[in-house]
This record gives C-alpha cells, structure tokens and sequence, in this order.
C-alpha cells in the first residue's frame, strides 16, 4: 500500500463535488455533478434527495476511477453538507416522503413568529445557541409530518427516519446499516443542546418532532461506517463528518480560540473559534459547535452576510458592468480617492448582527462627479463592512478571543487579490487568503484522516493546509475608522426599525 489517500464528498446547495487528496493536504483528483433546485411557491426551496444521493455515487466513483491513484491506497471517506436541509424518508423502503426542504427555505416563517411571540425565543437560544428562525431544520421537519397525510401518525410509530443531508447520503451509502450525524450538523438543527450534547427534550416536546426519527450524534472524526463494495468496488470507511462551514474552519486551520474565517460566496459565513467555554452571545449571533473530536466539544460564534458575492452579480446584470466579477473589479479600482459613496447591498434584508429582513438596499453619498467605478468600488467595500459588523459584534460576545486577531478567507470573492487587500485595509485586522479553496472538502478530509489515523491529532491534520498569503493592512486608522463610520451612519436609513 502507497501513502494513504482520502476522499472527501461534497453535498453542496448547488452541486455534489468529490476531492480525492493525499495526506499532505494536495489534491489528486476531482468529479463534480449540478444539483437542481425546486421552488414550488414563493418562499420555497426543495431538491430531490434520490438526486442528491445519485449524485454522491456519481462523484465518487468517477474520482476514484479516473484519478489513477490506486483505490486500495484510499484510507477513507469524509463528508461534509450543506446545512439544515432536511429529508424525511421511510425506514423500510428507503423512499423519502417528501423533497427535501433546503436550507433557504422560509414556508416555517410563521411558525417561527408564533413561537417568538409566544416568548420561546430566550429558551430555544439557551438550549441551542441559535434563533427561531426557519432558516435552521426542526420546524421543516415538523411542517413535513404535518402536512404530509399519516407521517406524524407514522413517525411516532418509528417507521420513519429523518436527518440532514450528511444523515440521509450515510445511511444510503452504508445500506441502511447508520442512521447517524455529527455534533456540528446536529447543532443547526434547533433540536440539539449544546451544552449537553444531546437531543433536547424541551426542543422536541416546542417543536413536535419524535426522538425515534432523529439519528445517533458522533464525534467530527469518528466511526460512521462502511460504504458497501458495490459502490466503489471495496468497503471504504466512513470516518469524518462535518458542516460545510464548521468543514470550512476546520480546512482553513481554525482549531484555537480567537482563529476566524469568512467565506465569500453569494452570500457570506463568518466563525469564530471560542474553544471549549460556550459563548453567550449578546449581539444576537449564532452559538454553533465548531466540532466535536475525542468526547471534546469546542465552540464557535457565527455570523451570516445575505449578500456578498451577490452585490457583485448585481453589478453586472443590474447596472450593465460588463466582464463579469474581473470587469466589476476593475472598475471599482478606478474609482477617485476620497468619494464617500457607500452602497448598503440589503437586497434580501440584513444578516446578523442587525437581522432585519424587511430592510431594503440603497445608495448614498452620491455627487455630481460621482459615477458607476465609485458605485463598484462602494459594492465591494459594502461585502467588507458587513464583515466588520460581524467581526466588532464578535468581539464584544467574545473579548478574549480577539487578543491576536487574524482573517482567513476562502470563497469565490477570495480569488480577488485586490479584494482580500481591501477586507484587511478597511478591518484593520491580517488577512490569511487561502492558495486553494475548495477548504469545505479538505476540512472533511481532515477529519476523515484523524479518524482513520491517518493523523495523530487535529494539531497534526491542520499542517496538511496549503500556504496561506498573508495581507496586512496599509490604511491609517483615521481613513478607516472614517470610511467605517460612513457606513454606520447609512445603515439606520435602510434598516425597518431603526
């Protein structure tokens, strides 16, 4: 047997993509299929969970066999997922019962309301460090057994089985034999204690949702099972598992207190690793596990960005920037020194910390000789702000954590040298701006390799990552705190409840 390899599955919200890496961290081989998404009304996002599945037998086979590595050499398979969707399927014949409801999905929006209004909110975040909010899994799994005739009646009788997509791929993969999750999936789901480490028996009781449907929760690095031989012509182990943002944290090498990234995609994720004490946070932040290896749970604070990468679209097929992101780029950086135009992008609301969906985008600053490079330039500066919004709430919920404060990013946005500048001149804060970013598939393939011992420790996993480059700010504290304020004074104007 050669150095071992691991292979790392990728379900994400628009395509399912395998990395086949080697145990320093290269990549070797790659397949990667689109996903289809639904919108059956307003509001709605599902996908087809025998699609999703199809697709992960897909992407690993055509990975293995065409990267000309031997497969005996694979010491196993990690899996990471896009977060909250979940699949209610049928324990017998395997058959979902429903598409499964993605993520993004807002149909639960009311039921949320009620329970806020209600007062649950301060219990619900006690218990599971996030929001009432239907972005996260128990009430679609609630909304499935309601509305679907004889589920609930079926559910409580233990014929059905439900989970996020890391549950439903696993269980396939491995036959039927484990019905299982990991600490950071089970975290998003609104019926986890974090503290405990278990399912909540008050979350299950608010939400309606039965124990028997909900899988065992396992460690990040750990024992998940086999994929059977039919597959990939031989048994693989299973041995890591994690959310593709706590996957994120893991690849960029975020395993102590105060070590944060951000991904800048469509939208954008930040996360501070807090260690081992939860955090509790006052600026309506989101507590999630980071993950969870050896019985040693370690935790983070998370911020979402509605719209990042998005604004930049919006530059192109809204305002007519032609060339694409490289064209918006170019633009922006013609823009005049000193032109106070501030772009607040709230085309769908604002993430935290603010969270106010009915908020809307708007333009400010505008002067007679300002015009489309300083509106460019004034996007990309609105994708950093609201990364310093999350980063100054960070740093009050988590003081401790910011005693030597570095960025590390990946994502799309990421690839823009001139970009990352930017985000570590108008923070104040180093930027580590990742040489390969697929790091949602290396941080499972990480954990994979500490599970299967390919490594000794997460200490020893983390030094497989590429060579980060590292961008310091150049800005004075004056223009920053300048700009900064320009965007503090615009955001009230846009926000629905000032």
């Amino acid at each position: 047997m050669g150095k071992p390899l691991i292979l790392a599955l990728d379900q994400g919200t628009t395509s399912t993509r395998a990395i086949l890496f080697q145990a320093d961290g290269k990549p070797v081989g790659d397949a990667s299929r689109p996903l289809r998404q639904s919108y059956p009304r307003d509001g709605w996002v599902e996908h087809d969970a025998e699609e999703i599945y199809a697709a992960c037998v897909g992407v690993l086979r055509d990975t293995v066999e065409t990267c000309g590595r031997d497969s005996a050499d694979i010491a196993a398979l990690g899996v990471t997922n896009q977060r909250e969707t979940v699949v209610v399927w049928d324990k017998a014949t395997g058959r979902p019962i429903h598409p499964a409801i993605v993520w993004q999905d807002r149909r639960t929006a009311d039921v949320c309301d009620r329970l806020r209004d209600a007062g649950h909110e301060p219990a619900v975040t006690a218990a599971t460090g996030l929001l009432l909010d239907p972005y996260f899994s128990g009430t679609k799994i609630a909304w499935i057994l309601d509305k679907v005739p004889g589920a609930r009646r079926r559910a409580e009788a233990g014929e059905l089985l439900c989970g996020t997509i890391d549950t439903w791929v696993i269980w396939r993969l491995t036959d039927k034999a484990n019905h299982v999750t990991d600490a950071t999936n089970a975290s998003r789901t609104l019926l986890f204690d974090i503290e405990k480490q278990d399912w909540s028996d008050a979350m299950l009781s608010l939400l309606n949702v039965p124990r028997a449907l909900l899988p065992t929760v396992l460690d990040c690095a750990g024992d998940y099972g086999e994929v059977t031989p039919d597959i990939l012509g031989r048994p693989l182990p299973i041995r890591g598992v994690a959310g593709d943002q706590q996957a994120a944290l893991m690849g960029q090498g975020c395993i102590h207190p105060g070590e944060m990234k951000v991904t800048y995609g469509t939208g954008g994720f930040m996360l501070v690793n807090t260690g081992e004490d939860r955090p509790h946070s006052a600026s309506r932040l989101l507590t999630t596990v980071a993950a969870r290896v050896n019985g040693r749970t370690t935790y983070a604070l998370e911020g979402s960005i509605f719209v990042a990468g998005a604004a930049i679209q919006w530059l192109n097929e809204g305002l007519g920037v032609t060339g694409g992101p490289r064209g918006a780029e170019a633009l922006a950086r013609s823009a005049r020194g000193g032109h106070g135009v501030v772009v607040v992008p709230a085309f769908t609301g604002l993430g935290a910390p603010w969270w106010d969906a009915e908020a809307r985008g708007a333009i400010f600053g505008l002067t007679r000789d300002a015009g489309l490079a300083e509106i460019a330039q004034a996007t990309f500066d609105s994708c950093v702000f609201q990364g310093r919004d999350l980063i100054e709430a960070m740093r009050a919920d988590a003081p401790s954590a910011f005693e030597d404060a570095a960025l590390r990013i990946d994502g799309g946005m990421a690839k823009s040298a001139w970009f990352s500048q930017r985000l570590a001149d108008l923070t104040g804060i180093p930027v580590h701006r990742a040489s390969y970013q697929e790091t949602t598939a290396l941080g499972a393939a990480l954990f994979a390799g500490v599970g299967a011992g390919v490594y000794g420790s997460v200490e020893e996993a983390v030094k497989a990552r590429p060579e980060a480059e590292l961008l310091t700010p150049t800005f004075d504290t004056v223009t920053r705190e300048a700009a900064y304020a320009r965007w503090l004074d615009a955001l009230p104007r846009v926000r629905s409840q000032a």
